[in-house]
């Protein structure tokens, strides 16, 4: 009877493993996606409307965060001078 009680746990255990692995790939996955749409939409920025937006790791993370949303913000801030110059 115990083993079969240990067999149970582990099999549990696997299950919540999998879940949060899941759930962190699936994460990762759209984190990576929106990051590469975001630095896409900075790049043709710069190429289509000649803007001088420094491409660092914060505007990268806006970016990753805030995808193509994050990406239109700081090209609003670069036009208006405020930020990312």
């Amino acid at each position: 009877m115990v083993v079969e009680i240990i067999e149970v746990l582990v099999l549990i255990l696997a299950i919540v493993v999998a879940f949060v692995l899941y759930k962190v790939l699936k994460t990762a996955t759209s984190l990576a996606i929106n990051a590469v749409l975001g630095v896409l939409v900075l790049t043709a920025a710069k190429l289509l409307f000649g803007l001088e937006i420094a491409i660092t790791w914060v505007a990268v993370l806006i970016c990753a965060i805030g995808g193509v949303i994050g990406a239109l913000v700081i090209i609003v801030l670069n036009y208006l001078k405020i930020a990312f110059v």
